[in-house]
């Protein structure tokens, strides 16, 4: 039961960005990213886009440090992954 980040190498608007994730539930989430400062508008789905000026301040807020592909598998096994819609899929 965990708080996960990535590292941040995600590039967009002239910084790099990680995601935060909960392998427990959206309300943990939540509280962890307000916790840290990370705005609720940085929420997509099922993870934070966290700047990489938030990272290490995560991290000694108790965020685990893992890859992007070991994130992923957890929030699946989780059962709280949320993918896109394919456009024209409604």
């Amino acid at each position: 039961m965990a708080v996960l980040i990535d590292p941040p190498a995600w590039p967009g608007h002239g910084r790099l960005w990680s995601h935060l994730v909960s392998d427990v539930s959206y309300a943990e989430l939540h509280a962890f990213a307000a916790r840290i400062g990370a705005p609720r508008r940085g929420f997509d789905r099922d993870h934070y886009d966290v700047p990489s000026e938030l990272y290490a301040k995560a991290v000694r807020a108790g965020a685990e440090e893992v890859g992007s592909k070991e994130l992923l598998r957890r929030l699946k096994a989780a059962g709280l992954r949320r993918p896109k819609r394919a456009a024209g899929a409604d």
